[in-house]
């Protein structure tokens, strides 16, 4: 595919070491991690679908933070297995684009839908009586459309924006996946525009639904004060303590590496980071949800039972 004066057919991705027994040590390591990530996410939609008792507003989001994490961390991982093990460690330039539109897509989406879990914590803590009512099944399946639409629109428009870069830096990347930061890297001339438009995209997809969750548990944290009994504010507050991890981990790594200047960059740290909001926390979020909830344990053991 011609850029400008400079020809890209493919990248290369290094990845995490050339070291043989240390990629291999990696690739045991990934694979492991990768079939946790599948092997929870599944059984957790796989509960969810077929316990009556699960089939409710929070576990409805639950279960399709569970689809977005198995689909995410599909996107990363299997080509680093592949990269860990074999000599040839490049990705075509289509390649490249369609795993960062993914990414990307996949990423804002995420966003979205925690800022619609923080909403459904803040209508089930200060109006339990009219929780189902307030969040009917129309309403969560219009969150979780809007969800993947508002990610996916934004992808396209990063996506065509990153992609249209001439690379005179060559096509070595620097990174285990096709990334804003690595690819910045090796284009001839990053536009003021091009900034205009990642500062958009942060703001709209990552900083507005950040202040919508931090707003969600304002609300929560008064609605708890109102309760009397020490009791019923510790089992309110346990109800979203779920959530509040997964935000604090997803979005602490996301606002880490992409709202620093890129002067600060440091691919081998930001490698660090990235790994783990792309492969450890899809990894960790059925654990955060099952084994600090009671329903899910009950269903989990009455699938023991059936089986």
């Amino acid at each position: 595919m011609e850029r400008g004066n400079h020809t890209v057919n493919e990248f290369i991705l290094l990845g995490f070491s050339n070291d043989p027994v240390l990629q291999l040590i990696l690739f045991v390591v990934f694979l492991c991690m990768y079939s946790v990530t599948v092997l929870g996410n599944t059984t957790l939609m796989a509960l969810i679908c077929n316990d009556s008792w699960l089939h409710t507003p929070m576990y409805f989001f639950i279960g399709n933070l569970s689809f977005l994490d198995l689909w995410y961390s599909s996107v990363y991982t299997p080509k680093i297995l592949v990269t860990c093990v074999s000599e040839d460690k490049s990705i075509f330039f289509a390649g490249c684009g369609a795993q960062f539109f993914f990414s990307a897509g996949l990423a804002f989406t995420e966003c979205y839908l925690l800022a619609a879990m923080a909403y459904d914590r803040y209508v089930a803590i200060s109006n339990p009586l009219l929780y189902a009512q307030a969040m009917s099944r129309k309403l969560c399946i219009c969150l979780v459309i809007c969800s993947y639409t508002g990610g996916f629109v934004n992808a396209v428009i990063v996506t065509s924006n990153t992609f249209t870069f001439d690379f005179c830096g060559g096509n070595v990347i620097d990174d285990f996946f096709c990334d804003v930061p690595p690819l910045v890297k090796l284009a001839c001339d990053v536009k003021e525009s091009y900034q205009a438009v990642l500062f958009f995209l942060l703001s709209s997809n990552v900083i507005a639904p950040t202040v919508l969750i931090l707003a969600s548990y304002l609300f929560i944290i008064a609605a708890i004060l109102r309760i009397h009994s020490t009791q019923g504010q510790f089992k309110a507050f346990s109800t979203c303590s779920s959530h509040l991890i997964s935000v604090t981990l997803y979005y602490g790594s996301i606002l880490y590496t992409y709202t620093r200047p890129s002067s600060s960059y440091s691919l081998e740290r930001d490698k660090l980071v990235s790994t783990f909001y792309t492969v450890v926390f899809p990894m960790l979020n059925p654990m955060i949800y099952s084994l600090r909830n009671k329903d899910v344990k009950e269903a989990l053991k009455k699938l023991f039972k059936l089986t």
